[in-house]
């Protein structure tokens, strides 16, 4: 007993070490720095790394690397900061803390950040350096200064905190503007405010971003990491003026928080003056005009455009003049117009290099969404990487900054965030939108190659068939997630290249995983194992001299899950005009309703293999069960393919109250298999983070875009509320319980999000959507909006559950003016039933009749619709 205390307490105590050694480092995964002074050890664990980089001898050690699969240590005097971070495979890059901070504490003379420009903006001389000054204090003079390259710095406890020497002939040295960490200030518009004040400028206490009451909304710090949305601390995440929160009084959504401008210097942008890269955020050319011709509007001015996008508000932005520009994360640069019926429009500013511009979009291919070979010619419409994280732009150097920017790759097709292999990797991948994870390879599978024609036995050489057992689902050749409990037959990577036992140490000798150090991993041969959990999946040292260890090819099991149709869909994205015909079967859970002699006249959700979800205005005709047929797994309207399958109902379930959602019951279940499966249901209280891909699917009149008779789709982003009730949007119009999504750049696709309606319209519209759901006593009906469209276009829908009825413009009739900021078009109303089946939510308690049909189960954002 006292010997199991004693190892407890030892294996505790190791573990406060290496938690508190580690701390003091942030880690990013998938990167590295290159650098040409360095220190190589050969470790067994991230803590004896670490531990190396406190004590180096050789140089101020600024970080390390670690490879644990090759029980690799690298020490280098570097950082992010002062070399270029690269990206490399199952390699974490660990940084000191202490070099990544841009501020002061006290008089700075722990200071050790980048800052290398005086007060007056001299740059500084390096501290090595004799000309043009001969300095009284050098590296050899206070080697524990870190008086490395030309940093400011304070070796001699100066009061008035770091200095340097400068370059200026003229003035021998200055001190250096460097924040303190103290201070509570923003610069520019507070984008990169991490303080911690929790109080808004009226003295409301900030509500806990991850906390849903007394508001919910869609700033999920889980799903943005990339906004530091920690405690209840002030942020600015959607580009407004400066920092705000969400407040914890019921009668106030939110509200800016009072956070002073800091005195030192802000950021330094590399101005672009004759095209924009990326966003155009860094444009500061002279563009005076919108793409359609229109005089753009004085930032400085309220007339005819009240806005608060003002040279004040935004003072690191060059809103100088009537000149495009972004100040607030837009897709490009944009302007108010001095029309007073079109409150802003985008610029036509070119890009930068052989690029296509931010308004570039492109149909996705029709064929299967998989990569052939290394993945360099994949053009498909992922999004998301292997282990489930959301990949960053490529034209955004946030939060990883990188050079795989479209100017540098212009053939690479780096639209959006899309996945795609630009430098030649082994498949293809994505910069991350977690901040601790650089790169990720992407969730793309390799395509299928043809298996070779076999000659076909003669029939009398054919042997008896004799039983054989069903092999176990830890012995298959196929990985569930990553691979952790694959225990598989595979002993080859994907390469080629025979795997070592992992219980041999030739040709590569290793410590960390063996069949001692992993006894439950199945390591008892040379068979792909994942010991370490790689989210790139199962791996094994190599018989390969020349490569230590390699990825094995293991595919994925096959299996039906809701939400997860066998054939991926083409994900048919943003400005596609007309849409896009989808893959056959591609949305699974896409029903046909029907009268009981087969006309299709509406549409519906399989969310059950008994159950169908539709709307109550679809049944409109009848309320007898006999009245109505349902039709699965088809792609044509017609309905014609052997997939077909046809129930009749059994029963109607009509929503509570005005509530316009109907739950109908098969007479039989529907048979599950890869062209009928359900969709998923979300989690009670689930919301949907801001920009998350929706999608909408439907038969109906094409209006001459093509796909006449077969199912077609289109998607869109979902919009924070908070956005969509800004004065240019909907000027606060949208409550609580609503959601918002849509193409807000307008343009000629903004009322395609209800596709088969009218996709040939060229002005700015709208579609207004009529948010009714199950636990709003009083829906919101489309009559209580204005039947009009604003210059940007959105789509409401509340956050737990959506029955849409879509308006869409007409093209004859001329602007109408209603009020100073929204100009409107007459629309003109189509019958268009949508159903969001991510914010479903029903309450159990109260509606015991729903609890079956409902599991708590992951879903999917997709969207349907009837036509």
């Amino acid at each position: 007993m006292d010997l199991y205390k004693t190892t407890f307490l030892l294996g505790t105590l190791l573990s406060a070490v290496s938690a508190v050694v580690l701390d003091e480092y942030a880690k990013t995964e998938g990167a590295w720095i290159l650098s040409l002074v360095k220190r190589e050890y050969s470790v067994g664990t991230v803590l004896e790394c670490a531990i190396k980089c406190n004590i180096e001898p050789a140089f101020t050690c600024r970080s390390f690397m670690y490879v644990e699969k090759d029980q690799e240590c690298l020490t280098i005097p570097a950082n992010g900061k002062i070399e270029s971070v690269l990206r490399r495979t199952s390699t974490s890059l660990y940084e000191k803390k202490e070099y990544l901070m841009e501020c002061v504490n006290g008089i700075g003379m722990d200071y050790r950040g980048t800052k290398s420009k005086t007060n007056s903006g001299k740059t500084c001389q390096r501290w090595a350096s004799k000309y043009p000054h001969k300095p009284n204090m050098t590296p050899s003079t206070h080697p524990k200064a870190d008086l490395e390259s030309n940093f400011c710095r304070n070796p001699d406890g100066d009061s008035k905190g770091p200095w340097c020497y400068t370059t200026d002939p003229d003035t021998r040295w200055e001190t250096c503007n460097v924040q303190n960490c103290s201070e509570e200030c923003m610069h520019c518009s507070g984008k990169n405010y991490r303080g911690k004040i929790s109080t808004t400028e009226n003295g409301y206490t900030c509500q806990h971003w991850n906390a849903q009451k007394p508001h919910n909304h869609g700033y999920i710090p889980s799903a943005l990491l990339e906004k530091y949305l920690e405690e209840n601390y002030c942020r600015n995440p959607d580009g407004d003026p400066r920092p705000w929160c969400f407040t914890t009084s019921p009668s106030k959504r939110w509200d800016f928080c009072s956070i002073p401008r800091c005195t030192s210097d802000p950021p330094r942008v590399v101005e672009e003056l004759t095209c924009a890269t990326g966003d155009g955020s860094a444009y500061r050319g002279t563009i005076g005009v919108t793409a359609s011709g229109k005089a753009c509007q004085v930032w400085a001015t309220q007339t005819p455009q009240q806005h608060n996008r003002t040279p004040d508000n935004y003072p690191c932005k060059g809103l100088e003049l009537n000149y495009c520009r972004n100040p607030d994360h837009e897709k490009m640069p944009w302007c108010f117009t001095t029309d007073p019926e079109t409150r802003w429009e985008y610029c036509k500013v070119p890009s930068c290099g052989d690029v296509p511009g931010p308004d570039y979009a492109a149909p996705p291919p029709a064929e299967e969404d998989c990569y052939v070979g290394d993945g360099t010619d994949y053009r498909g419409m992922v999004t998301e990487t292997i282990s489930g994280k959301r990949c960053q732009s490529w034209s955004s150097m946030t939060p990883h900054s990188h050079n795989k920017t479209p100017q540098v790759f212009p053939k690479a097709d780096l639209r959006r965030n899309l996945c795609r292999n630009p430098d030649g990797d082994r498949a293809p991948w994505c910069y991350t939108t977690d901040p601790s994870v650089r790169w990720e390879f992407c969730s793309v599978n390799r395509c299928p190659t043809a298996p070779k024609p076999t000659p076909k036995p003669d029939k009398h050489d054919q042997p008896e068939p004799k039983p054989s057992q069903a092999p176990s689902d830890d012995s298959r050749d196929c990985k569930v997630g990553n691979g952790g409990t694959y225990r598989g037959p595979t002993s080859m990577t994907m390469l080629g290249v025979t795997c070592q036992s992992w219980s041999a140490q030739s040709p590569h000798q290793h410590a960390s995983f063996t069949p001692e150090s992993h006894p439950d991993k199945g390591m008892e041969s040379n068979n792909c194992r994942n010991p370490d959990n790689d989210v790139n999946g199962p791996w094994c040292y190599t018989t390969d001299r020349n490569q230590k260890w390699d990825y094995c090819q293991i595919p994925d099991c096959a299996g039906l899950k809701c939400g997860q149709p066998v054939t991926k869909p083409r994900r048919c994205f943003g400005r596609i005009v007309g849409g896009c015909v989808s893959k056959p079967h591609s949305w699974p859970w896409q029903i046909s309703l029907r009268t009981n002699t087969g006309v299709h006249f509406c549409g519906g959700t399989l969310i059950a293999p008994q159950w169908v979800l539709t709307a109550v205005h679809c049944l409109e005709s009848s309320k007898r069960p006999s009245a109505y047929m349902v039709v699965l797994g088809t792609h044509t309207e017609g309905a014609n393919e052997p997939s077909k399958q046809e129930r009749k109902l059994e029963k109607l379930i009509l929503g509570p109250g005005e509530t316009d959602i109907a739950l109908l019951k098969l007479e039989s279940p529907a048979i599950i298999n890869d062209k009928v499966l359900p969709a998923c249901l979300p989690e009670k209280d689930y919301v949907v983070p801001p920009g998350t891909e929706c999608y909408v699917t439907g038969w109906g009149e094409t209006q001459g875009t093509g796909g006449e008779g077969l199912l077609k789709e289109t998607g869109f982003p979902v919009i924070e509320n908070k956005v969509c009730n800004r004065p240019a949007y909907l000027n606060n119009r949208i409550k609580d319980h609503e959601m918002c999504a849509g193409n807000i750049e307008g343009g000629a696709d903004s009322c395609q999000v209800c596709i088969d309606v009218v996709f040939l319209l060229s002005r700015r519209c709208f579609c207004l959507v009529s948010c009714l759901f199950l636990l709003n006593p009083q829906p919101v009906l489309a009559s209580q909006f204005p039947a009009s469209v604003v210059s940007r276009p959105l789509l409401l829908r509340p956050d737990r559950f959506h029955l849409s009825l879509c308006f869409t413009c007409l093209l004859s009739p001329p602007p109408l003016q209603v009020s100073p900021i929204f100009p409107i078009i007459p629309c003109v109303f189509i019958l268009v039933f949508s159903v969001c089946l991510l914010p479903v939510c029903f309450v159990r308690r109260t509606y015991q009749h729903f609890v079956s049909l409902l599991p708590p189960v992951p879903c999917s954002c997709f969207l349907v619709s009837r036509f």
